[in-house]
């Protein structure tokens, strides 16, 4: 699992590894500005670049790799922001190495006046603010970020867009550069994770520039950034001689007139996840589709035709799911209340379910412990309240978490899976091919069917929403964005499993 730091945690990162690697902090410089170096070579077609630098030490990385694409053979203009006599000791010791070549063209901005249109085919490389930034930009700073911000070129920015906040909300009239794509050093920053700031961000590259890996694992943090080694450690290998008992007997209060649809995809994505057995309790009405569509699971009728009105012994089920497709008539809002109330298994609510708690708020406080919520934006703002950005609505998430002892599974891009100690985890995987009604439920079977194998709350929510984008994108590569269904999506979860687990 990688760890999301604040920017004081990334400065002590660098000056733990500077202090105990050891190494001098303008090698370090050096060896971030090789990795930006390298990635421009590997994936960027342009001969020209132009780059931005401030004085302090994102700027000292602008210089870095100006002098190592001017050694490449590129053709490069440096234009160094002259707010003050000298930058900082490792910034000037950059500057004098870039000097020493002939071929470089290093312009001082004194004033608005002296800037200079980019040529047409450079690639604008941005240095002029980093992560420590704490206050909006302004003066001539302000000026260069929206003259950047005017040209038509392609912007990379430098570990981050010139700005932009990683720890706060950007405040009111702020600028940032918007940047093509954005070169993260070794770490996610939590900013980058909210769609407010995607316009400035642009597609993400995290690059590995050998921080102190000690560091790294021993400092804590409540915010991770789910990968693929994280995955690994959560699934677990089948036994030669397991059968369908080892793997739990799940159930799903799902479907209504109009909405059975939801109860089929949630039904598959479960045992397609590898429940050992399925109970779908639902409108009586239901049966026959089920029976056609998914003739693996069984079925428990409620008396109701076209509705659920009550709630089946539930003793035998190792994990309960409820809410999609289920509508909001009284007998099914009567219904959700005693299975809430009666419920001791692992329990999972979505989609109609958050509605009808939306509605009954006391109801929140005897949820079952560990219970898992799965609210899309506008479902959790029914629960907990609006928020005007990012920052608040994470805050507001983790609050609810701990308040009521659950997990909740904010859905979105970067998922966001809370937990009662307050610990986020924010997914990798996914595209915006996803955003069709059904792939909610989709991730709803999911979820039930890893509970119901013996995942514990935490893992399951973790490894629901990293398998249910891998099938999304792989989804995506064989039907697009703008086609794809979420039937799609639930196809590709035999391979994404395969996948991960194989790779």
């Amino acid at each position: 699992m990688q760890k999301i730091f604040n920017s004081n945690q990334i400065k002590r990162c660098d000056e733990y590894t500077i202090a105990n690697e050891p190494i001098a902090s303008i090698d370090l410089m050096e060896r971030a500005a090789k990795a930006v170096f390298q990635f421009l070579i590997d994936t960027v077609e342009a001969d020209i670049f132009e780059i931005y630098c401030g004085q302090g030490n994102n700027g000292a990385d602008g210089i870095a790799l100006a002098r190592m694409l001017i050694q490449a053979q590129k053709k490069i203009a440096v234009y160094v922001i002259s707010l003050k006599e000298k930058g900082t000791k490792d910034f000037e010791l950059n500057l004098q190495k870039l000097k020493l070549l002939h071929d470089a063209k290093i312009v001082a901005l004194a004033s608005s006046s002296d800037f200079v249109i980019p040529h047409h085919k450079a690639v604008i490389i941005d240095a002029l603010m980093g992560t420590g930034a704490k206050r909006a930009a302004d003066g001539l700073i302000k000026e260069t970020i929206d003259f950047i911000n005017y040209q038509s070129n392609d912007k990379i920015a430098i570990d981050v867009p010139s700005g932009l906040l990683c720890d706060e909300p950007l405040l009111q009239n702020s600028v940032v550069v918007n940047a093509t794509a954005t070169l993260s050093f070794q770490f996610m920053k939590l900013a980058y994770l909210f769609p407010e700031n995607n316009k400035y961000i642009g597609k993400i590259k995290l690059l590995d520039i050998g921080l102190s890996r000690h560091f790294i694992e021993s400092e804590n943090t409540k915010h991770f950034f789910i990968d693929l080694e994280s995955i690994h450690k959560i699934i677990p290998a089948r036994k030669l001689f397991a059968h369908k008992g080892n793997f739990g007997h799940a159930m799903l209060l799902v479907g209504s007139a109009g909405k059975y649809g939801a109860a089929l995809l949630a039904a598959k994505g479960c045992l397609r996840s590898g429940a050992g057995l399925l109970t779908v309790h639902s409108a009586s009405n239901l049966e026959h589709a089920l029976n056609v569509y998914l003739p693996s699971a069984m079925f428990n009728a409620d008396p109701q035709q076209d509705k659920i009105s009550q709630v089946p012994e539930l003793s035998k089920y190792n994990v309960l799911a409820a809410g999609c497709g289920i509508g909001d008539a009284p007998e099914t809002v009567k219904a959700l209340k005693v299975l809430i109330q009666q419920c001791k298994s692992s329990l999972v609510l979505d989609a109609d379910a958050l509605n009808i708690l939306a509605e009954n708020k006391t109801w929140l406080t005897f949820l079952p412990p560990g219970t898992i919520i799965t609210p899309h934006p506008k479902e959790f703002e029914r629960l907990a309240g609006k928020w005007s950005n990012g920052f608040e609505r994470l805050q507001m998430q983790k609050d609810f978490s701990v308040k009521y002892n659950c997990y909740v599974v904010f859905k979105g891009a970067y998922t966001c899976v809370s937990s009662p100690l307050g610990n986020c985890y924010f997914n990798s995987t996914g595209n915006a091919g996803m955003a069709k009604g059904g792939s909610g439920d989709v991730l709803t079977g999911i979820i039930t069917g890893l509970l119901a194998q013996g995942l514990n709350h935490a893992e399951a929510c973790i490894a629901a929403v990293y398998f249910h984008g891998v099938a999304g994108d792989l989804a995506k590569q064989k039907q697009g964005e703008i086609s794809m269904l979420p039937e799609d999506l639930i196809e590709q979860l035999g391979n994404a499993f395969t996948k991960i687990i194989n790779n």
